[in-house]
């Protein structure tokens, strides 16, 4: 069968499902409105480590480990693990998932890279090269401001429209279909639209969210062509990490197209923090977002049935120090996936 669809779409034969998953995050996350809902929260933000970035490297060992216990599975069950964060060479995961010495594919969408990684595995598992795999992600708040904008001990001011980097990883092992086994299942996916890369010409760094919105509209405009849907179909129409000011820009340009989502549009960057009581600004963001709010709150409500299909879509940044401090503008990717809840 051919599994792709329209010009960036695939529609699996079968679907591929996330057998169990694990969410670790920071101390303000755990504060916030999900903070019940994480399987683990640290004591202090460090984790243990020495620097921030040995921080964010537990994070993902953690959250791996935690996953695969879930699972019921060892390392050596595991295919491939597709992992990716922020930092420079990917470094968080290199010594986060070393230890488990799994065939590893380093994975760099920026913000999106939860949703390049379950995509990725997903295409792996539906194209019969993998039986099980694992998508791992994260973000540290004070590795990012070190990497993209200045060192905490600067204490610059943040604009309104900055949003917060979520301090978080989140872990998900992906299996095929195994008849009545995937009862056991949190969900399936039954879809992934593949987003390309959309360029405004936007350079204000500190306010992200209106980078990503174009290519999160491109993205969604692009699946409902693929698979002749609407936004109805779908309980929820799920973006990463655009905040307050991105969320606007992407419902406005969607309107201008055709689609309103407005009814139906849910940020993650703004149901992990408290608006009132935590100082976030436009809302939360970083690869930890979104890979934790699903695993914590979307896997949820699907497994409960409060939800029957969502569409997810991680969006990402794609800028770096360099090219910044190059003047260069700050392009968009946003990676979609439908994700179902159970039969």
């Amino acid at each position: 069968m051919n599994q792709k669809l329209g010009r960036a779409s695939i529609k699996p034969e079968y679907p591929v499902y996330i057998l169990n998953s694990a969410s670790i995050v920071g101390t303000k996350e755990g504060q916030g409105p999900m903070g019940l809902l994480f399987d683990k929260i640290g004591n202090d933000d460090m984790f243990g480590g020495k620097t921030w970035e040995e921080a964010e490297s537990t994070l993902q060992k953690e959250a791996v480990g935690l996953a695969l216990q879930k699972a019921d599975l060892r390392p050596e069950e595991i295919s491939y693990i597709f992992a990716g964060d922020l930092l420079g060479q990917s470094m968080a995961s290199s010594f986060g998932v070393s230890s488990y010495k799994m065939p590893m594919f380093g994975v760099y969408g920026a913000c999106s890279t939860c949703g390049e990684t379950l995509t990725l595995g997903t295409m792996s598992i539906a194209g019969g090269f993998a039986e099980k795999c694992v998508c791992v992600t994260s973000s540290h708040f004070a590795s990012a401001e070190k990497e993209f904008r200045f060192p905490l001990e600067y204490g610059n001011q943040r604009p309104l429209s900055a949003t917060w980097t979520v301090t978080g990883s989140g872990a998900f092992v992906l299996g095929a279909y195994s008849g009545s086994g995937v009862q056991k299942a949190r969900a399936r996916i039954t879809g992934m639209t593949v987003g390309k890369i959309v360029d405004y010409g936007l350079k204000d760094s500190m306010n992200m969210g209106a980078c990503m919105a174009p290519a999160a509209a491109d993205t969604l405009e692009q699946h409902f062509a693929d698979f002749s849907s609407r936004p109805e179909e779908y309980d929820k129409i799920i973006t990463g990490d655009l905040g307050k000011v991105g969320q606007r820009v992407l419902t406005d340009l969607l309107c201008d197209r055709g689609y309103d989502i407005s009814d139906r549009h849910m940020d993650c960057g703004l149901e992990i923090f408290d608006a009132q009581s935590q100082d976030t600004h436009a809302g939360g963001s970083g690869c930890g977002c979104s890979a934790v709010t699903l695993s914590a709150y979307i896997l949820k409500q699907l497994q409960e049935k409060n939800w029957k299909k969502v569409l997810f879509m991680p969006t990402g940044a794609l800028l770096s120090k360099t090219s910044f401090n190059e003047g260069m503008s700050v392009p968009g990717i946003a990676h979609a996936l439908v994700i179902e809840s159970l039969e």
